[in-house]
């Protein structure tokens, strides 16, 4: 397959490839952010798109592997928040993580003044901006990420930086030994789910991709999402087992378009929903709609969402070149952000 096409000008295909190589990095970057001990039971990740998205990754690689296994007295509550204030139960006993890329999304920057103006305990991730500058003004440990061609598309550092800062603080045990053997998976993943991910694309080209799985694995639904709408610019959603039975199965009755379900399967998942997504299939087929099974690869969680995502990426990626779009710019989105300055 070629290394270049003239429509991906900023050669996303390679981003891709390199994208496994971020976990390390990242854990090095954060090794040295160290804090002031307390008694956190919570953690509050204020972000948006692409710098907020890893955190539901992150919560659930945490309460699938280490649910009562953590060193705190308390489960440690893992909050995202997609706003401009901050929760108020976050007030109390939480540490607070400021995530931009950017560093100027306004969002994050709104929720920074807040916890500076009430002093609690914070971190700021980004690659420069005013989360930068605030973060140095109110000496705030900080990590500055590495140069990449989209905020999505840094998903691996604000991971890695994330789960090595709680481990510093001996929230979590320190898992960058075990994910720095992984990646080596999803290396090979990288190269080897492009084809199938190629040929999956050419069934979606003219149709409207829909993401299914199960409530364990919802992040990963949300953000294969996310990469199709933002590489690919088109329409897609997602929604999760059992759940999804009890209602979004109704209204492909008189669908009112061409649909494509693409269904993640976890094998190791309850028998119950396993069985649901096999006999929910002919029941769409019936009304026109052909599903696509894809088995998450890997025996571990982490291989299972990151080689999840490769997969989607590469989806993703040739359903943007079949549209003729380049799959990294989201001009929609930096024109809103200058039609709000």
């Amino acid at each position: 397959m070629p290394k270049t096409n003239k429509i991906d000008k900023e050669n996303l295909r390679q981003v891709i490839i390199d994208c496994p190589k971020q976990f390390a990095g990242g854990f090095r970057l954060a090794k040295n952010i160290k804090l002031k001990k307390q008694k956190f039971t919570t953690i509050c990740v204020s972000g948006m798109g692409g710098s907020s998205f890893p955190t539901d990754l992150l919560r659930t690689y945490i309460d699938h592997l280490y649910e009562g296994n953590l060193k705190s007295n308390q489960p440690l509550e893992i909050i995202q928040n997609r706003s401009y204030t901050l929760p108020k139960k976050t007030l109390k006993n939480c540490l607070h993580i400021f995530s931009s890329y950017s560093g100027n999304t306004e969002e994050t920057i709104s929720t920074l003044n807040e916890a500076i103006a009430l002093n609690l305990p914070s971190v700021g991730l980004m690659h420069g901006g005013k989360l930068q500058e605030l973060c140095v003004k109110n000496n705030i440990p900080h990590v500055i990420l590495p140069s990449v061609s989209q905020p999505r598309y840094a998903s691996g550092y604000f991971f890695s930086i994330s789960l090595q800062i709680l481990a510093n603080l001996g929230l979590i045990e320190d898992k960058s030994k075990e994910i720095n053997r992984l990646t080596k998976k999803l290396d090979e993943l990288a190269l080897a789910l492009e084809a199938p991910g190629k040929a999956l694309a050419k069934k979606l080209t003219g149709k409207t991709p829909i993401i299914h799985t199960t409530d364990k694995c919802k992040s990963i639904a949300l953000i294969c999402k996310i990469k199709i709408n933002e590489n690919a610019k088109t329409p897609c959603f997602w929604n999760f087992y059992p759940e999804l039975n009890h209602n979004e199965m109704v209204g492909y009755t008189l669908p009112q378009g061409k649909f494509h379900i693409v269904t993640l399967i976890d094998p190791t998942d309850n028998p119950r929903i396993l069985k649901r997504m096999k006999i929910t299939a002919p029941l769409l087929k019936a009304k026109g709609i052909e599903t696509t099974f894809f088995e998450m690869p890997g025996s571990d969680l982490f291989t299972k969402m990151f080689g999840t995502l490769l997969f989607i990426d590469w989806v993703s990626y040739y359903l943007a070149l079949n549209y003729g779009q380049d799959p990294t710019p989201v001009d929609m989105v930096e024109d809103l952000k200058k039609a709000l300055a």
